[in-house]
């Protein structure tokens, strides 16, 4: 159990590469006043580097051990916010994010499969429902406590924590977790070769596998609306209702995740569900057009994703059964993630101007169906297999 909430605790200090910019946009408008549309890249930046890379990771993973990799993230990740601390240039900024995807994909991908590899059958589910809760918990953290840290220290106080707290994380992976190189170094040389250089092979692999693309798959439709929502939802919201409703959307998917979910994972595969939580969303999203200023169905839409979030990582480990295969999972995962984080808010938002909150509605359930569309494909292939 302990290694497990250390392993959770990487994912926090992963997701802190992305709120403590996310959270922060006026004071990096101070910092750098001409900064202009690169501002925003400050904060995509590590998403397209997931994006592209995600199954580099994962093979990575493979090559180096998991471990390794998990340790070589924190490490970077510390050198990164202790550089950020310093007064940079927007150039070497913006480098800098560069350098923190990096980190952030080898964590990502290294962390969630050493959690399955540390949690009993039994509590497998429930860990890896805690790991999926990483961003949420992080986000609420750093709007808590950061906001305070930076509003007494300034902006780089935040990244000189964030660099503290990632080392510390970095000396407790390596006092508590298991060195798992020679489990990787049974695979034969010349297998370890090829999955470096033939990447574009591996990726057809991965993408063709009904076990492996399987969890990434409804993750790309997920985060195609997830965080789009959580910046849409609030401003169809009465003046008065915006600030209860931003806070409240991330927690009701966080609570739903770590109560219902975890108790239905007992009873039912990962992939049933996916499927309860997708179509609960669908049927909340249908009725947005009807009531598109009432709280509790956004936060009714947001318990029902909680069902997925948890899910999508459950199902890596049911799906796949060696850590090999985990790892590319948990790569595929992080490149759908990051792919959706990038398209999601812009194309919503395009959606929504062009056509309103009807518009909106059908896109998401159009996302949604398509999710479950490729989870039915993707177990009738495995069926097929057997």
């Amino acid at each position: 159990m302990v290694r497990v909430v250390i392993l959770w605790a990487a994912g926090l200090g992963a997701a802190a590469q992305f709120s403590k910019f996310g959270l922060f946009l006026p004071e990096l408008e101070q910092i750098y006043p001409d900064a202009g549309l690169a501002l925003g890249l400050i904060v995509s930046i590590v998403s397209l580097i997931g994006a592209l890379f995600g199954l580099v990771a994962g093979a990575l993973a493979i090559q180096l051990g998991l471990r390794r990799l998990l340790l070589m993230g924190l490490t970077l990740g510390a050198i990164v916010s202790m550089l950020q601390y310093g007064d940079l240039s927007l150039e070497f900024l913006l480098l800098s994010r560069i350098t923190e995807g990096l980190s952030h994909l080898a964590i990502v991908v290294s962390a969630p499969t050493l959690i399955a590899m540390h949690s009993t059958t039994e509590y497998r589910s429930a860990a890896m429902t805690l790991w999926s809760t990483f961003v949420g918990v992080t986000f609420a953290l750093t709007g808590w406590l950061g906001i305070a840290l930076v509003n007494s220290q300034g902006l780089s106080a935040l990244f000189l924590f964030h660099g503290l707290f990632m080392s510390t994380i970095a000396l407790l992976v390596l006092a508590t977790i298991p060195d798992d190189t020679s489990e990787h170094r049974v695979i034969a040389g010349d297998a370890r070769i090829r999955i470096l250089s033939n990447l574009i092979t591996r990726h057809k692999q991965a993408w063709t596998s009904p076990t492996i693309a399987a969890p990434a798959a409804g993750w790309l439709f997920y985060t195609l609306t997830f965080v789009a929502l959580l910046t849409l939802l609030p401003a169809l919201m009465a003046a008065e209702d915006r600030a209860f409703t931003a806070s409240a959307l991330p927690l009701a998917s966080l609570a739903t995740s770590l109560t219902l979910g975890v108790l239905l994972l007992r009873r039912l595969s990962a992939v049933q569900v996916l499927g309860v939580g997708f179509i609960a969303a669908i049927l909340f999203a249908m009725a947005l057009p009807a009531f598109p200023t009432e709280p509790l169905l956004c936060i009714a839409l947001f318990a029902a994703l909680g069902l997925v979030q948890g899910a999508s990582f459950g199902a890596v480990p049911q799906l796949n059964k060696t850590s090999e295969d985990q790892a590319l999972a948990n790569g595929a995962l992080a490149q759908a993630g990051n792919i959706g984080n990038l398209v999601g808010t812009p194309l919503l938002l395009s959606v929504a101007i062009a056509g309103g909150v009807s518009a909106m509605s059908a896109l998401i359930v159009l996302c949604y169906l398509l999710a479950i569309a490729a989870h039915a494909f993707l177990a009738y292939r495995r069926r097929q297999a057997m």
